[in-house]
């Protein structure tokens, strides 16, 4: 697919939301309206292949919560193994879709690796993520950033406090999940592992508070421009900081290279490489 394609539709799902207007400018690149259209099947999600653990795996206990964040009542998906002991947890934090059959299936991934997987849905003060993926990406338009930052260290202490934990906690994020991993490093100091996927970088401000070991997972910055452009000053104040990190970029990996659901984007050679990086860190971590 055309990049300014890709870059377009990076556009509308980060600041004005308008399907009309992408395709109105989409049809200017590809010739045509009914074009424009036609590709934007490829673009957006198709949560029938969300399932690369499936829902019902009778190794895992699966349930929808919710537990007590800063702004009353939060929803989540709870996913963990069934076999007995401690499990460390690990928050996972969505993208700006809310919580989604992929992030759901991300918590099962990770259930499978035996940690306690909380997916929180960011979305609960609204009353939840909406079904209809377009007014879940304009819901975010109206979310306070603060409050989510509060309910993910309330999700993180959540996770620390279960019975069945073993005291640790890590924390993975995609896109806006990514900001949100970055600003909690460094405003949870008992966070025990970080994973970004092309998140921006917390203000500069708080990278020396960081102390958890960071893992940051970015798209080819020649195509991601957007965020690329914010990675090698964060890089800079890290190294000045002395925050431990590892640092990779995935040539010719789009944005939202792990989305398996979305045939434009997904980078499975990528996703792999930077799924088996997160493990890693989690395990030298968490466990």
């Amino acid at each position: 697919m055309d990049p300014k394609i890709i870059a377009l539709y990076d556009e509308f799902v980060h600041s004005h939301f308008d399907r009309r207007l992408f395709l109105e400018k989409a049809a200017a690149i590809v010739g045509s309206m009914a074009a424009a259209t036609a590709l934007l099947p490829m673009l957006q999600s198709n949560y029938a292949k969300a399932a690369v653990v499936a829902a019902d795996d009778p190794r895992l206990i699966i349930e929808r919560i919710t537990f007590p964040g800063a702004s009353g009542a939060v929803k989540a998906y709870f996913a963990r193994p069934k076999a007995e002991g401690p499990q460390a947890g690990i928050l996972v934090v969505h993208q700006n879709r809310g919580l989604n059959p992929h992030i759901e299936d991300i918590a099962r991934r990770l259930a499978a690796e035996g940690y306690a997987a909380l997916a929180v849905d960011f979305l609960s003060p609204a009353g939840g993520t909406p079904a209809n993926e377009d007014e879940a990406m304009k819901a975010f338009a109206a979310i306070d950033y603060n409050l989510a930052i509060a309910n993910a260290k309330a999700a993180a202490s959540w996770l620390r406090a279960r019975p069945n934990g073993n005291g640790r906690v890590g924390a993975i994020g995609f896109c806006w999940g990514g900001d949100i991993v970055n600003e909690l490093a460094a405003r949870d100091p008992q966070l025990n592992a970080a994973v970004v996927y092309y998140g921006a970088p917390p203000a500069a401000a708080l990278i020396g508070a960081i102390k958890t070991p960071l893992l940051l997972n970015y798209a080819d910055p020649k195509i991601d421009t957007r965020i690329g452009a914010l990675v090698a000053p964060f890089v800079e104040a890290l190294k000045a900081a002395g925050v431990p990190y590892s640092l990779y970029f995935y040539e010719g990996a789009n944005h939202a290279f792990n989305d398996d659901t979305q045939t434009a984007r997904y980078d499975a050679k990528a996703a792999a490489a930077a799924w088996d990086r997160s493990l890693a860190l989690f395990k030298a971590n968490l466990d």
